[in-house]
């Protein structure tokens, strides 16, 4: 009996010691949980702010370029730009033999502030649907619409020609899945896309007569597509744009 009371006692605070051990598990499971959710929203904010900014810098260049003469050098120009966009996602969890470049487009507004006569920096606001397609029996995809915030720094070599590189932040706008069914298009928004992007962008202008100008770039993305996952699953592709500068 004795031996039995003791194994009860034992049985018991057991129970209540893994009981403990739940209870701290949870709690530093709940706060990592709130902590990574905290840092999403501070990453967010972030890059509201930076959006604001790049407005608020495109209507200072607006504002003193409408009095003004032309544009010219040492001096700042306002201008809209747009072109296609040949998106996929890259990465080394990511198949090149399943998934295909999808055709989107980019529609923006930039200002350049020139730093000499042969630099200059641009900061641009553009609205970007990017995302990928999928080589399978639904031709399934995936539909990613962006704000992308790039603040680029240009080189101007001569004859037109202009490099340029710079980092971008991007905002998610909408995220939507869809798939050819029966001759039918399935389409279903989600949430498992995280709500801001930023890469690198580089590439290669050519400045034409009359404010006109065309540029080719690359957008390499660096951080995850998805929520909550390790997987190493990027938005990458190019861009081909025409714009005008006023």
């Amino acid at each position: 009996m004795e031996k039995e009371g003791m194994n009860g006692q034992t049985s018991w605070k057991s129970k209540v010691w893994i009981n403990f051990q739940n209870r701290i598990y949870f709690g530093i499971k709940l706060a990592y949980l709130r902590r990574n959710k905290l840092n999403q929203l501070n990453l967010l904010l972030t890059m509201k702010k930076v959006a604001l900014l790049s407005v608020m810098i495109l209507g200072v260049i607006f504002h003193s370029n409408a009095q003004q003469d032309p544009p010219s050098e040492g001096k700042g120009s306002f201008g809209i730009r747009g072109g296609a966009n040949f998106f996929n996602w890259g990465g080394s969890d990511i198949s090149s033999s399943d998934y295909n470049n999808r055709v989107g487009f980019h529609a923006g507004v930039y200002g350049t502030v020139f730093l000499g006569e042969a630099f200059a920096i641009e900061p641009g606001a553009y609205y970007s649907v990017k995302g990928t397609q999928n080589d399978d029996f639904a031709d399934s995809r995936a539909i990613l619409n962006y704000i992308d915030i790039p603040v680029l720094f240009r080189v101007y070599a001569g004859d037109g020609f202009n490099f340029f590189a710079g980092p971008q932040g991007s905002i998610l706008m909408g995220s939507t899945f869809e798939a050819d069914v029966l001759g039918n298009t399935l389409g279903w928004n989600t949430d498992a896309i995280n709500d801001v992007d930023y890469g690198v962008v580089v590439g290669v202008g050519y400045n034409l007569p009359r404010g006109l100008n065309l540029q080719a770039s690359y957008d390499l993305g660096l951080r995850p597509v998805f929520k909550d996952s390790d997987a190493e699953v990027y938005n990458r592709g190019f861009k081909l744009s025409v714009g005008i500068s006023f």
